[in-house]
Protein backbone atom coordinates (compact mmCIF):
# COMPACT_ATOMS: atom_id res chain seq x y z
CA UNK A 1 0.00 0.00 0.00
CA UNK A 2 1.30 3.47 -0.88
CA UNK A 3 2.68 5.53 2.01
CA UNK A 4 0.59 8.67 1.48
CA UNK A 5 2.77 10.87 3.68
CA UNK A 6 5.86 9.96 1.69
CA UNK A 7 3.95 10.57 -1.53
CA UNK A 8 2.94 14.03 -0.31
CA UNK A 9 6.56 14.80 0.59
CA UNK A 10 7.70 13.64 -2.84
CA UNK A 11 5.22 15.91 -4.63
CA UNK A 12 6.31 18.88 -2.52
CA UNK A 13 10.03 18.34 -3.12
CA UNK A 14 9.55 17.76 -6.85
CA UNK A 15 7.59 21.01 -7.03
CA UNK A 16 10.38 22.92 -5.28
CA UNK A 17 12.99 21.39 -7.59
CA UNK A 18 11.08 22.63 -10.64
CA UNK A 19 11.27 26.28 -9.55
CA UNK A 20 14.51 27.58 -11.09
CA UNK A 21 14.71 31.34 -10.57
CA UNK A 22 17.92 32.19 -12.50
CA UNK A 23 16.70 30.10 -15.45
CA UNK A 24 13.32 31.83 -15.37
CA UNK A 25 14.99 35.23 -15.46
CA UNK A 26 17.07 34.20 -18.46
CA UNK A 27 13.89 33.04 -20.18
CA UNK A 28 11.82 36.11 -19.39
CA UNK A 29 14.49 38.78 -19.95
CA UNK A 30 15.70 38.79 -23.53
CA UNK A 31 18.82 40.73 -24.51
CA UNK A 32 19.73 41.57 -28.10
CA UNK A 33 23.00 43.48 -27.97
CA UNK A 34 22.33 46.50 -25.79
CA UNK A 35 18.52 46.11 -26.01
CA UNK A 36 16.88 44.42 -23.03
CA UNK A 37 13.27 43.28 -23.36
CA UNK A 38 11.23 42.62 -20.25
CA UNK A 39 7.54 42.10 -20.85
CA UNK A 40 6.27 45.11 -22.84
CA UNK A 41 9.31 47.22 -21.92
CA UNK A 42 12.33 47.55 -24.21
CA UNK A 43 15.32 49.24 -22.58
CA UNK A 44 18.46 50.30 -24.45
CA UNK A 45 21.24 49.74 -21.92
CA UNK A 46 23.61 51.98 -23.88
CA UNK A 47 21.57 55.03 -22.81
CA UNK A 48 22.65 54.70 -19.18
CA UNK A 49 25.87 55.57 -17.42
CA UNK A 50 24.98 53.86 -14.14
CA UNK A 51 23.09 50.68 -13.23
CA UNK A 52 21.96 50.14 -9.67
CA UNK A 53 20.33 47.03 -8.24
CA UNK A 54 18.08 46.68 -5.18
CA UNK A 55 17.36 43.03 -4.31
CA UNK A 56 14.89 42.49 -1.48
CA UNK A 57 13.33 39.23 -0.33
CA UNK A 58 13.85 35.55 0.24
CA UNK A 59 14.78 35.01 -3.41
CA UNK A 60 17.13 38.00 -3.59
CA UNK A 61 20.31 36.00 -4.13
CA UNK A 62 18.86 33.75 -6.84
CA UNK A 63 17.40 36.76 -8.64
CA UNK A 64 20.75 38.55 -8.52
CA UNK A 65 22.45 35.48 -9.98
CA UNK A 66 19.93 35.45 -12.83
CA UNK A 67 20.30 39.15 -13.57
CA UNK A 68 24.09 39.09 -13.67
CA UNK A 69 24.05 36.41 -16.36
CA UNK A 70 21.79 38.57 -18.54
CA UNK A 71 23.69 41.85 -18.29
CA UNK A 72 26.64 42.42 -20.66
CA UNK A 73 29.94 41.27 -19.17
CA UNK A 74 31.51 44.70 -19.52
CA UNK A 75 28.53 46.33 -17.79
CA UNK A 76 29.43 47.87 -14.43
CA UNK A 77 26.82 48.05 -11.71
CA UNK A 78 26.47 48.30 -7.94
CA UNK A 79 23.69 47.46 -5.57
CA UNK A 80 22.27 46.37 -2.26
CA UNK A 81 20.67 43.08 -1.25
CA UNK A 82 18.75 42.16 1.88
CA UNK A 83 17.75 38.52 2.42
CA UNK A 84 17.27 36.22 5.43
CA UNK A 85 20.57 34.39 4.76
CA UNK A 86 23.99 35.24 3.41
CA UNK A 87 24.69 34.52 -0.27
CA UNK A 88 26.52 31.34 -1.24
CA UNK A 89 28.61 33.31 -3.74
CA UNK A 90 28.76 37.03 -2.93
CA UNK A 91 29.03 39.47 -5.81
CA UNK A 92 31.78 42.06 -5.26
CA UNK A 93 29.60 44.96 -6.44
CA UNK A 94 26.78 44.18 -4.00
CA UNK A 95 26.49 45.30 -0.38
CA UNK A 96 24.74 42.53 1.56
CA UNK A 97 22.49 42.66 4.62
CA UNK A 98 20.95 39.75 6.51
CA UNK A 99 17.56 41.18 7.37
CA UNK A 100 15.13 39.88 9.96
CA UNK A 101 11.98 37.93 9.13
CA UNK A 102 9.14 38.09 10.07
CA UNK A 103 10.37 40.85 12.41
CA UNK A 104 12.85 43.45 11.12
CA UNK A 105 16.28 43.57 12.72
CA UNK A 106 19.18 46.03 12.71
CA UNK A 107 20.30 44.86 9.27
CA UNK A 108 16.76 45.50 7.96
CA UNK A 109 17.10 49.05 9.27
CA UNK A 110 20.60 49.58 7.87
CA UNK A 111 19.64 48.09 4.49
CA UNK A 112 16.80 50.59 4.17
CA UNK A 113 19.13 53.51 4.95
CA UNK A 114 21.69 52.27 2.42
CA UNK A 115 19.04 51.80 -0.28
CA UNK A 116 17.59 55.28 0.19
CA UNK A 117 21.07 56.83 0.11
CA UNK A 118 21.94 54.98 -3.10
CA UNK A 119 18.66 55.90 -4.80
CA UNK A 120 19.02 59.58 -3.86
CA UNK A 121 22.12 59.72 -6.10
CA UNK A 122 20.27 58.30 -9.14
CA UNK A 123 19.49 60.56 -12.10
CA UNK A 124 18.04 60.29 -15.60
CA UNK A 125 21.13 58.43 -16.78
CA UNK A 126 20.65 55.73 -14.15
CA UNK A 127 18.86 52.41 -14.66
CA UNK A 128 17.61 50.82 -11.45
CA UNK A 129 16.62 47.17 -11.19
CA UNK A 130 14.38 46.29 -8.26
CA UNK A 131 14.36 42.52 -7.62
CA UNK A 132 11.45 41.78 -5.28
CA UNK A 133 10.27 38.59 -3.60
CA UNK A 134 8.30 37.64 -0.52
CA UNK A 135 9.52 38.62 2.93
CA UNK A 136 10.66 42.04 1.79
CA UNK A 137 8.38 43.87 4.20
CA UNK A 138 10.51 42.85 7.18
CA UNK A 139 13.88 42.47 5.46
CA UNK A 140 14.03 46.21 4.68
CA UNK A 141 12.39 48.67 7.04
CA UNK A 142 12.68 52.29 8.14
CA UNK A 143 9.90 54.47 9.61
CA UNK A 144 8.66 57.68 8.09
CA UNK A 145 8.69 59.17 11.58
CA UNK A 146 12.33 59.52 12.71
CA UNK A 147 11.19 59.33 16.34
CA UNK A 148 10.05 55.72 15.91
CA UNK A 149 12.84 53.37 16.98
CA UNK A 150 13.75 49.92 15.72
CA UNK A 151 12.16 48.50 18.88
CA UNK A 152 8.96 50.40 18.06
CA UNK A 153 8.91 49.00 14.53
CA UNK A 154 9.57 45.49 15.82
CA UNK A 155 6.60 45.84 18.17
CA UNK A 156 4.40 46.99 15.28
CA UNK A 157 5.47 44.15 12.99
CA UNK A 158 5.02 41.58 15.76
CA UNK A 159 1.49 42.78 16.45
CA UNK A 160 0.60 42.76 12.74
CA UNK A 161 1.85 39.25 11.92
CA UNK A 162 0.06 37.81 14.93
CA UNK A 163 -3.33 39.50 14.53
CA UNK A 164 -4.80 37.13 11.94
CA UNK A 165 -5.31 39.78 9.24
CA UNK A 166 -4.73 38.90 5.56
CA UNK A 167 -1.45 40.04 4.06
CA UNK A 168 -2.94 42.94 2.11
CA UNK A 169 -4.43 44.36 5.35
CA UNK A 170 -1.13 43.94 7.20
CA UNK A 171 0.73 45.64 4.39
CA UNK A 172 -1.79 48.49 4.26
CA UNK A 173 -0.53 49.46 7.69
CA UNK A 174 3.13 48.81 6.91
CA UNK A 175 3.04 50.97 3.79
CA UNK A 176 1.71 54.03 5.57
CA UNK A 177 4.32 54.09 8.32
CA UNK A 178 7.40 53.14 6.28
CA UNK A 179 9.87 55.22 4.27
CA UNK A 180 10.56 52.30 1.89
CA UNK A 181 7.13 50.83 1.14
CA UNK A 182 4.01 51.77 -0.79
CA UNK A 183 5.80 53.11 -3.86
CA UNK A 184 8.32 55.18 -1.93
CA UNK A 185 11.41 53.50 -3.41
CA UNK A 186 10.30 54.68 -6.86
CA UNK A 187 9.89 58.25 -5.64
CA UNK A 188 13.30 58.02 -3.96
CA UNK A 189 14.84 57.36 -7.41
CA UNK A 190 12.64 59.94 -9.05
CA UNK A 191 14.56 60.75 -12.26
CA UNK A 192 15.88 57.24 -12.96
CA UNK A 193 14.40 54.56 -15.19
CA UNK A 194 13.12 51.77 -12.94
CA UNK A 195 12.54 48.09 -13.76
CA UNK A 196 10.92 45.89 -11.12
CA UNK A 197 11.15 42.12 -11.54
CA UNK A 198 9.01 40.23 -9.05
CA UNK A 199 8.49 36.73 -7.72
CA UNK A 200 5.03 36.94 -6.24
CA UNK A 201 3.72 35.31 -3.08
CA UNK A 202 0.51 37.36 -3.10
CA UNK A 203 -2.81 36.79 -4.90
CA UNK A 204 -3.00 37.75 -8.56
CA UNK A 205 -4.14 41.33 -8.94
CA UNK A 206 -2.72 42.32 -5.54
CA UNK A 207 0.90 42.74 -6.57
CA UNK A 208 0.95 46.01 -4.62
CA UNK A 209 1.00 43.82 -1.49
CA UNK A 210 4.25 42.04 -2.48
CA UNK A 211 6.97 43.22 -0.08
CA UNK A 212 4.46 46.00 0.73
CA UNK A 213 4.65 47.37 -2.83
CA UNK A 214 7.82 49.50 -2.66
CA UNK A 215 7.76 50.23 -6.42
CA UNK A 216 4.04 50.33 -7.26
CA UNK A 217 1.38 53.02 -6.78
CA UNK A 218 -0.50 52.32 -3.57
CA UNK A 219 -4.28 51.90 -3.91
CA UNK A 220 -4.78 52.00 -0.11
CA UNK A 221 -5.17 55.10 2.04
CA UNK A 222 -4.51 56.34 5.55
CA UNK A 223 -8.21 55.81 6.20
CA UNK A 224 -7.83 52.16 5.15
CA UNK A 225 -4.97 51.81 7.63
CA UNK A 226 -7.15 53.15 10.44
CA UNK A 227 -9.88 50.64 9.47
CA UNK A 228 -7.38 47.78 9.79
CA UNK A 229 -6.24 48.98 13.21
CA UNK A 230 -9.86 49.08 14.40
CA UNK A 231 -10.98 45.79 12.83
CA UNK A 232 -8.13 43.73 14.25
CA UNK A 233 -8.11 45.44 17.67
CA UNK A 234 -4.57 46.70 17.37
CA UNK A 235 -5.14 49.88 19.34
CA UNK A 236 -3.30 48.82 22.50
CA UNK A 237 -0.64 46.72 20.76
CA UNK A 238 1.32 49.49 19.03
CA UNK A 239 3.83 51.75 20.83
CA UNK A 240 2.74 55.11 22.17
CA UNK A 241 5.14 56.90 19.82
CA UNK A 242 3.11 55.62 16.87
CA UNK A 243 -0.11 57.18 18.13
CA UNK A 244 1.62 60.45 18.98
CA UNK A 245 2.82 60.58 15.37
CA UNK A 246 -0.70 59.84 14.06
CA UNK A 247 -2.22 62.48 16.32
CA UNK A 248 0.30 65.07 15.11
CA UNK A 249 -1.14 64.91 11.59
CA UNK A 250 2.35 64.29 10.17
CA UNK A 251 1.70 61.03 8.27
CA UNK A 252 1.81 61.61 4.52
CA UNK A 253 -0.28 59.66 2.03
CA UNK A 254 1.52 57.08 -0.10
CA UNK A 255 2.17 57.90 -3.80
CA UNK A 256 -0.74 57.01 -6.08
CA UNK A 257 -1.20 56.18 -9.75
CA UNK A 258 -0.45 59.28 -11.79
CA UNK A 259 2.48 60.33 -9.64
CA UNK A 260 5.22 61.43 -12.10
CA UNK A 261 7.73 59.14 -10.37
CA UNK A 262 6.03 56.16 -12.02
CA UNK A 263 6.38 57.55 -15.55
CA UNK A 264 9.64 55.68 -16.19
CA UNK A 265 8.81 52.69 -14.00
CA UNK A 266 8.15 49.18 -15.36
CA UNK A 267 6.86 46.16 -13.39
CA UNK A 268 6.91 42.48 -14.43
CA UNK A 269 5.95 39.29 -12.59
CA UNK A 270 8.51 36.57 -13.31
CA UNK A 271 6.98 33.79 -11.22
CA UNK A 272 3.51 33.52 -9.70
CA UNK A 273 0.61 31.17 -9.05
CA UNK A 274 0.85 29.22 -12.31
CA UNK A 275 4.53 28.55 -11.73
CA UNK A 276 3.63 26.74 -8.53
CA UNK A 277 0.52 24.91 -9.73
CA UNK A 278 1.95 23.60 -13.00
CA UNK A 279 4.90 21.62 -11.57
CA UNK A 280 2.84 20.50 -8.57
CA UNK A 281 0.07 19.21 -10.82
CA UNK A 282 2.65 17.45 -12.97
CA UNK A 283 4.32 15.83 -9.95
CA UNK A 284 1.00 14.58 -8.56
CA UNK A 285 -0.22 13.27 -11.92
CA UNK A 286 3.19 11.66 -12.47
CA UNK A 287 2.74 9.83 -9.17
CA UNK A 288 -0.55 8.37 -10.42
CA UNK A 289 -3.02 10.76 -8.79
CA UNK A 290 -6.07 12.28 -10.43
CA UNK A 291 -5.36 15.89 -9.47
CA UNK A 292 -7.16 19.20 -9.28
CA UNK A 293 -5.83 22.60 -8.24
CA UNK A 294 -7.81 24.95 -6.01
CA UNK A 295 -6.88 28.46 -4.87
CA UNK A 296 -10.21 29.37 -3.31
CA UNK A 297 -8.99 29.28 0.31
CA UNK A 298 -6.56 32.20 0.21
CA UNK A 299 -6.84 34.17 3.48
CA UNK A 300 -9.50 31.82 4.86
CA UNK A 301 -9.45 30.93 8.57
CA UNK A 302 -7.37 27.78 8.94
CA UNK A 303 -10.23 25.55 10.19
CA UNK A 304 -12.58 26.63 7.40
CA UNK A 305 -9.88 26.08 4.78
CA UNK A 306 -9.21 22.59 6.13
CA UNK A 307 -12.89 21.63 6.02
CA UNK A 308 -13.31 22.97 2.49
CA UNK A 309 -10.24 21.31 0.99
CA UNK A 310 -10.97 17.97 2.66
CA UNK A 311 -14.49 18.14 1.23
CA UNK A 312 -12.99 18.83 -2.21
CA UNK A 313 -10.77 15.78 -1.78
CA UNK A 314 -13.70 13.54 -0.85
CA UNK A 315 -15.72 14.81 -3.80
CA UNK A 316 -12.82 14.08 -6.16
CA UNK A 317 -12.48 10.57 -4.73
CA UNK A 318 -16.22 9.95 -5.11
CA UNK A 319 -15.89 10.74 -8.83
CA UNK A 320 -12.77 8.56 -9.14
CA UNK A 321 -13.33 5.76 -6.59
CA UNK A 322 -10.68 3.42 -7.98
CA UNK A 323 -7.86 5.97 -8.26
CA UNK A 324 -5.53 7.86 -5.98
CA UNK A 325 -6.65 11.49 -5.95
CA UNK A 326 -4.98 14.74 -4.92
CA UNK A 327 -6.07 18.33 -4.31
CA UNK A 328 -3.36 20.97 -4.57
CA UNK A 329 -3.92 24.40 -3.04
CA UNK A 330 -1.86 27.53 -2.57
CA UNK A 331 -2.00 30.80 -0.69
CA UNK A 332 -1.93 31.86 2.92
CA UNK A 333 -4.51 30.77 5.46
CA UNK A 334 -5.30 32.91 8.48
CA UNK A 335 -4.08 31.49 11.78
CA UNK A 336 -3.93 34.10 14.57
CA UNK A 337 -1.29 33.53 17.23
CA UNK A 338 -3.00 32.50 20.47
CA UNK A 339 -0.05 31.17 22.46
CA UNK A 340 3.69 31.26 22.93
CA UNK A 341 4.51 28.03 21.11
CA UNK A 342 6.57 27.33 18.01
CA UNK A 343 4.96 27.02 14.59
CA UNK A 344 3.28 28.80 11.73
CA UNK A 345 0.17 28.77 9.59
CA UNK A 346 1.26 25.72 7.54
CA UNK A 347 1.76 23.41 10.50
CA UNK A 348 -1.41 24.87 12.03
CA UNK A 349 -3.35 23.92 8.90
CA UNK A 350 -2.12 20.33 9.07
CA UNK A 351 -2.83 20.23 12.81
CA UNK A 352 -6.41 21.31 12.18
CA UNK A 353 -6.78 18.29 9.85
CA UNK A 354 -5.45 15.65 12.25
CA UNK A 355 -8.76 14.72 13.87
CA UNK A 356 -10.70 15.15 10.63
CA UNK A 357 -8.61 12.51 8.80
CA UNK A 358 -8.19 10.09 11.73
CA UNK A 359 -8.39 6.43 10.60
CA UNK A 360 -8.84 7.48 6.98
CA UNK A 361 -6.44 6.81 4.13
CA UNK A 362 -5.73 10.47 3.64
CA UNK A 363 -2.55 12.50 3.94
CA UNK A 364 -2.28 16.28 4.25
CA UNK A 365 0.86 18.36 3.74
CA UNK A 366 1.22 22.12 4.01
CA UNK A 367 4.52 23.96 3.72
CA UNK A 368 6.03 27.28 2.74
CA UNK A 369 7.93 27.22 -0.54
CA UNK A 370 10.50 29.46 1.17
CA UNK A 371 11.25 26.72 3.70
CA UNK A 372 10.02 28.85 6.60
CA UNK A 373 6.84 28.49 8.65
CA UNK A 374 6.25 31.19 11.24
CA UNK A 375 8.80 31.16 14.06
CA UNK A 376 9.74 27.51 13.53
CA UNK A 377 12.78 25.96 11.82
CA UNK A 378 10.46 23.95 9.57
CA UNK A 379 8.65 24.65 6.29
CA UNK A 380 5.47 22.98 7.53
CA UNK A 381 4.20 19.51 8.38
CA UNK A 382 2.50 16.36 7.09
CA UNK A 383 -0.11 14.07 8.69
CA UNK A 384 -2.15 10.99 7.82
CA UNK A 385 -4.91 8.85 9.27
CA UNK A 386 -2.60 7.38 11.91
CA UNK A 387 -1.28 10.69 13.23
CA UNK A 388 -3.93 11.11 15.94
CA UNK A 389 -3.31 7.60 17.34
CA UNK A 390 0.46 8.17 17.34
CA UNK A 391 -0.01 11.57 18.99
CA UNK A 392 -2.11 10.15 21.81
CA UNK A 393 0.47 7.40 22.36
CA UNK A 394 3.13 10.10 22.68
CA UNK A 395 1.02 12.12 25.12
CA UNK A 396 0.26 14.85 22.59
CA UNK A 397 -3.08 16.65 22.31
CA UNK A 398 -3.78 18.43 18.99
CA UNK A 399 -6.31 20.80 20.61
CA UNK A 400 -3.80 21.90 23.22
CA UNK A 401 -1.03 22.33 20.63
CA UNK A 402 -3.33 24.42 18.42
CA UNK A 403 -4.42 26.63 21.30
CA UNK A 404 -0.79 27.28 22.27
CA UNK A 405 0.27 27.93 18.63
CA UNK A 406 2.69 25.04 19.09
CA UNK A 407 2.09 22.99 15.94
CA UNK A 408 5.80 22.60 15.14
CA UNK A 409 6.53 20.95 18.50
CA UNK A 410 3.60 18.58 17.96
CA UNK A 411 4.78 17.41 14.54
CA UNK A 412 8.47 17.46 15.38
CA UNK A 413 7.82 14.96 18.19
CA UNK A 414 6.20 12.68 15.59
CA UNK A 415 8.99 13.19 12.99
CA UNK A 416 6.41 14.76 10.71
CA UNK A 417 7.80 18.30 10.53
CA UNK A 418 8.98 19.21 7.00
CA UNK A 419 12.45 20.71 7.22
CA UNK A 420 14.10 22.01 4.07
CA UNK A 421 16.10 25.00 5.25
CA UNK A 422 15.84 28.26 3.34
CA UNK A 423 15.01 27.33 -0.27
CA UNK A 424 16.02 30.60 -1.92
CA UNK A 425 12.59 31.10 -3.45
CA UNK A 426 9.22 32.24 -2.24
CA UNK A 427 6.11 31.73 -4.29
CA UNK A 428 3.19 30.84 -2.07
CA UNK A 429 2.35 28.35 0.65
CA UNK A 430 1.80 24.90 -0.83
CA UNK A 431 -0.75 22.31 0.25
CA UNK A 432 -1.41 18.84 -1.09
CA UNK A 433 -4.15 16.52 0.16
CA UNK A 434 -4.07 12.90 -1.05
CA UNK A 435 -6.60 10.08 -0.70
CA UNK A 436 -6.29 6.42 -1.64
CA UNK A 437 -8.96 4.53 -3.63
CA UNK A 438 -12.17 3.75 -1.79
CA UNK A 439 -11.51 0.02 -1.84
CA UNK A 440 -8.16 0.49 -0.10
CA UNK A 441 -9.73 2.71 2.51
CA UNK A 442 -12.54 0.21 3.14
CA UNK A 443 -10.14 -2.68 3.58
CA UNK A 444 -8.05 -0.67 6.07
CA UNK A 445 -11.04 0.29 8.18
CA UNK A 446 -12.28 -3.33 8.18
Amino acid sequence: MVDLKQLARRIFHETLAAIDIPLTMQRELLREGSLLRCGPAAIDLSHFKKVRVVAIGKAAHAMLDGLIVILPRDFSFAGIASAPVAPATPQPAIQYFIGGHPIPNEDSWNAAKAILEMLSACDNQTLVFFLLSGGGSALVELPLDPLLTLADMQQIHRALVGCGAPIEAINTVRKHISAVKGGRLVTAANGATKITLAISDVPAGKEWALASGPTLPDPTTLSDMEDVLDKYLLGDKFPGAFYRWIASGAPAETPKAGDPSFKNAHFSILLGLDNLFHPAHGAAEGAGCITCCDNATDDWPVELAAEYLLAQLEELRSINPSRYVAVIADGEVSSPITGNGIGGRNAAFVLSCVEKIAKKNIAVLSAGTDGIDGNSPAAGAVADGETLTRAHAAGLDPHDAFKRSDAYTFFNRLDDAIITGATGNNLRDFRVLIASPDAESSSTEA
